[in-house]
């Protein structure tokens, strides 16, 4: 039996959709989620759906009781309670005993800088010492990361942020789901540790020059200060510790710390990895 977490996020769907669509009996499947009425179309295909809430202990050994393999996906928020949901959820699988704990950590986290890394480090650590087979999917950037907000940047004729001329080898969610499933369908797994890219590098003025070309509209790259670009972050209303991701983010892109390219995920998914032009197209078709 595959678990999954956070099964009706962005990225656990498509995990959830990855194992289906590879063959998967969907009865083999538990969708493990915080709140399972919005699993109701999965359960409805044959899933199984389980509650589990990483802010809620108490419901997270009867989610993974019985995972021959269970996908833990890391939380989103502030750091500390990352930091909390991750340590409850990971005792929570050495309780359970799950036979393989496969982890969404990020990209170099044992050197990165970027400091969304330390929860990561701290996670790692933890499930190391509980001695759990593990595999560790250190993801990379998703390249939605950036075209998330990209029809609202092409109207307004730039692309903001403060990455200078950093690179990001970035790949599409999906891509990242799908080397997920391969994993967790795959044999052999335990004790590897992947450090997943995009197969090609960019940079927000390239991200900006492709947008154009698309569109036939005049964007160009902003390249702000991070005070400045924290403040138009913060004045779109987003909460603080997003603010700091952020701007974190694109400082220590300028720096290189997403640059690099492995070969990891293209190796699992047997194919290239998507372009940034065709995540481009997708985003700006709507």
């Amino acid at each position: 039996m595959i678990v999954v977490t956070g099964a009706t996020g962005q990225f656990g769907r498509l995990v959830v959709e990855a194992l289906l669509q590879r063959g998967t009996p969907a009865s083999e499947i538990v969708a493990a989620v915080r709140t399972p009425a919005k699993a109701a179309d999965l359960a409805a295909r044959g899933v199984q759906v389980r509650e589990a809430d990483y802010e809620r202990p108490e419901t997270l050994v009867p989610a993974f009781t019985g995972a021959d393999k269970l996908l833990f996906v890391s939380s989103n928020g502030p750091e500390e309670a990352r930091i909390s949901q991750h340590g409850a959820a990971v005792a929570a699988a050495a309780e359970a005993g799950v036979g393989q704990l496969i982890y969404t950590s990020v990209y170099d986290a044992t050197n990165s800088p970027l400091g969304l890394a330390r929860v990561h480090r701290d996670t790692e650590a933890r499930i190391a010492a509980t001695g759990l087979p593990s595999v560790l999917l250190r993801n990379g950037w998703y390249t939605e990361n950036y075209t998330g907000s990209l029809a609202g940047a092409v109207e307004r004729g730039a692309v903001a942020g403060a990455a200078g001329e950093g690179r990001i080898a970035s790949a599409a969610r999906a891509d990242y789901a799908e080397a997920a499933a391969v994993v967790l369908l795959s044999d052999d797994q335990a004790g590897k540790v992947y450090e997943l890219t995009g197969d090609t590098n960019w940079s927000l003025g390239e991200l900006a020059a492709e947008a154009a070309r698309q569109t036939g509209k005049d964007v160009a790259f902003a390249n702000l200060p991070a005070e400045q670009y924290t403040e138009i972050l913060a004045g779109v209303g987003l909460p603080g510790f997003l603010v700091e991701l952020l701007v974190d983010a694109d400082i220590q892109v300028a720096g290189g710390a997403l640059a690099g390219i492995t070969g990891d995920l293209s190796g699992l998914l047997g194919r290239p990895t998507t372009p940034l032009a065709d995540t481009v197209a997708i985003t700006l078709k709507g």
